[in-house]
């Protein structure tokens, strides 16, 4: 048995483990599966790079795929007939259910609230008899419609062409077609009767046994294709549902004694096919920040379930930059898990091929870089959509993590979304891996005169380009624009001063990511000349989605020494073995400054990342109000005048990182020579922390005549013991 298996993994999925080579699991693999399988919602927070896309991936998938090939119908009798009741997770969520599920009430919401049963009827041509009955009591008066819903429809019943009702105001409808028909109802006490002939395609009701007439033809196409499901839509009123019962009207029988083959059941929020394998959505949505992150997300999925039996389990993956109609035909197809950026998601929930109404599991990951990205109401509004509990009587799962858990925002949304969350906090407060070398060099453009000079091929980002440079005497202007020269030349020398040799360079922005990709093509051949000391690709959001894999599979490939990127790539991204990161801009926020530098000291390796801070503030581009998000504009003044540039304050950044991490973090020279302490002995970046490349000798050494002298101490004080007692 292997470890995972120890943890309850099923062995089909922990043999896929085994193959990618997981011997053991990571700290947050084994304090979180074992949650997660249980049934929890779970909050996880530990360092990049720690395992946490497995410790949710793993017991999501396992579930998924005990709910598809597990999910027999409930007994809820002594004689095994299948209890019949309204479906807790076909509901709207102010719609009050008994426990044991007949009764229904909505009490101080001025909306309609409807919801379906948990099975549903359909005909079966070897039957003499496809006419179906149930009734709906009132316990207490208010408004209602009742009648007969295909499964994914509206749950205000008969305000879509795919369900029928007749309401207490002597009204029937479908589609919004309400039209007079029978008599009011909806005082304590009555009893409605509703019946649909699946033979004859035709809906009809009852009132206290009273045959009030055909209310509805159904479409022939219609009524043979689908499952129709009893239904209801109540406002400030109480009902029970009878199923079955001793009486019914002639030639009919109660929904509760339709034989196997007349029967579908309601499993993921009302099936409207025949087919037991399809469902009208996912069971499992989890949400990534970006489309490289989904896509690891996804690739992972597909790792694990390799050996999985009956079919295995169904995925999607839906981002940006595939084409939008494949997506749609797989969610048509039927798809068990999604994994997406918010965009395409909320693009497809709109568009209503993607329906949330069977989702057992809420991922959210990275959940900090997601509020930050604005994406809150979305993440409430899709949480609003989920059900809450099951036919099974489990709940609905949420997971939220990310490398830095803990501040007010997700905490806040955390409180909001989750219940009773246990927490997996294998990190506290934010702080950096033993792993990882942080430091900085400080770029002062009033004392290092050396950018009046300096001929290089960079390209700035434009912001000065229509201010004049006084180099006898730099204004705030001039001293901005020397920043951005210096760093170039900074970014080049350090790559010289430590041998890098493979790298991330981090960039405030796109702009700047591609003047230093052209920079660097400049002074080492170009980009037709891959082999060459600062061979590079870029990656950020304005780069074709096929241009953007491919320059990260190349990167990761080795097949180039440089990634220049924005904080798309500093989350979540699996690159092994990094050994340098350079920053040539810190982050506008605190917290990308741990994941950005999380890239480097990953499995054990030991990681240098160096940032590169100005001492001087810098005009840069804010294109928070701008209606073009900075394409094609070229408005220099700064935000507050109405353009979109703001003056940048690295120091007050770097103190703020300071003081969320508690430390001070080590400046060093335009030597870029790295201080090691003595007993760490001699660091080799992106080795790991183990084994011969890492030894204590010198340490030994040095302390070998204080070791002495203890020990001589320690024998003259035993000898003094001896003599006084002895």
């Amino acid at each position: 048995m292997t470890a995972f298996e120890e943890m309850g993994i099923m062995s089909e999925i922990a043999e896929a483990v085994e193959r990618m080579e997981w011997t053991l699991p990571t700290d947050i693999q084994s304090e979180a599966i074992p949650l997660i399988l249980g049934g929890g919602d779970v909050l996880m927070a530990a360092e990049t790079g720690s395992g946490k896309t497995g410790a949710f991936c793993l017991p999501v998938l396992q579930i998924v795929w005990e709910t598809i090939y597990d999910n027999h119908p409930k007994k809820g009798s002594k004689d095994g007939q299948t209890k019949w009741q309204l479906s807790p997770t076909d509901r709207e969520l102010n719609l009050s259910l008994s426990a044991d599920g007949l009764s229904a009430q909505s009490k101080g919401d001025q909306r309609w609230q409807g919801c379906r049963a948990n099975y549903g009827v359909q005909r079966d041509p070897t039957s003499k008899m496809n006419r179906f009955y149930f009734e709906v009591h009132f316990t207490d008066p208010g408004l209602a419609r009742v009648g007969w819903s295909l499964g994914g429809a509206n749950l205000e019943l008969g305000c879509d062409n795919r369900s029928w009702g007749y309401g207490g105001t002597a009204k029937k409808s479908t589609a919004k077609d309400f039209a007079d028909y029978g008599q009011t109802f909806g005082e304590k006490f009555d009893v409605i009767g509703n019946i649909v002939d699946l033979d004859n395609n035709i809906i009809w009701f009852t009132k206290a046994g009273k045959d009030l007439g055909i209310a509805f033809k159904i479409a022939p196409q219609m009524a043979e294709q689908n499952v129709f499901f009893p239904a209801i839509c109540v406002k400030n009123a109480g009902v029970s549902l009878k199923f079955t019962g001793d009486k019914c009207p002639s030639n009919t029988v109660w929904v509760g004694n339709a034989t196997p083959s007349q029967m579908a059941s309601n499993t993921s929020g009302g099936s409207s096919a025949k087919s037991k394998n399809q469902n009208i959505g996912p069971k499992a949505l989890i949400v990534e920040p970006s489309r490289e992150l989904a896509q690891q997300t996804f690739d992972c999925i597909t790792q694990f379930k390799k050996h999985l039996t009956g079919g295995g389990v169904r995925q999607t993956l839906l981002v940006g930059g595939i084409n939008a109609r494949d997506q749609m035909e797989s969610l048509s197809a039927g798809v068990d898990i999604v994994v997406g950026t918010p965009g395409r998601i909320e693009e497809l929930i709109n568009n209503g091929n993607l329906s949330l109404s069977s989702c057992r599991f809420f991922v959210i990951d990275e959940v900090d870089a997601l509020l930050q990205q604005g994406n809150e109401n979305l993440l409430m509004r899709w949480h609003s959509q989920l059900p809450r509990m099951f036919d099974d009587g489990k709940r609905l799962q949420m997971i939220v993590c990310s490398a830095t858990l803990h501040n007010f925002d997700v905490k806040k949304f955390a409180n909001k979304v989750m219940y009773f969350p246990t927490w997996v906090d294998l990190k506290g407060e934010d702080s950096i891996p033993e792993t990882v070398h942080h430091v900085v060099y400080r770029i002062d453009p009033r004392q290092d005169s050396s950018w009046k000079s300096l001929k290089t091929s960079y390209k700035s980002d434009g912001v000065h380009a229509r201010d004049h440079m006084n180099h006898n005497s730099p204004d705030r202007e001039t001293l901005s624009e020397a920043v951005k020269l210096l760093k170039s030349h900074y970014v080049v020398k350090a790559i010289d001063a430590l041998n890098i040799d493979q790298a991330i360079i981090f960039c405030r922005t796109k702009l700047d990511c591609d003047s230093l990709e052209n920079l660097f093509n400049a002074i080492g051949g170009g980009p037709r000349n891959p082999n060459h000391k600062y061979s590079c690709v870029c990656l950020h959001s304005d780069r074709r989605p096929n241009e953007r894999t491919d320059n990260l599979n190349k990167f990761k490939q080795k097949k180039c020494n440089f990634l220049i990127c924005t904080d798309v790539a500093a989350r979540g991204i699996d690159i092994k073995g990094i050994p340098f990161v350079i920053q040539m801009t810190l982050p506008d926020e605190k917290s990308n400054y741990l994941h950005r530098i999380g890239r480097v000291g990953r499995a054990e390796r030991m990681g240098l990342a160096v940032s590169l801070v100005s001492t001087v503030q810098e005009k840069v581009w804010y294109h928070s109000n701008c209606s073009s998000k900075g394409r094609g504009c070229y408005e220099t003044s700064l935000v507050e005048q109405g353009g979109c540039c703001i003056w940048y304050n690295e120091l007050q950044i770097l103190a703020d990182v300071e003081d969320n991490l508690n430390c001070i973090i080590d400046t060093i020279g335009s030597d870029f020579k790295i201080q090691v302490n003595d007993f760490d002995g001699k660091v080799t970046y992106g080795s790991k922390n183990t084994g011969q490349r890492y030894t204590y000798n010198d340490h030994v050494n040095q302390m070998a005549g204080e070791v002495t002298q203890l020990s001589k101490l320690e024998t003259s004080a035993q000898n003094s013991f001896l003599k006084f007692y002895f």
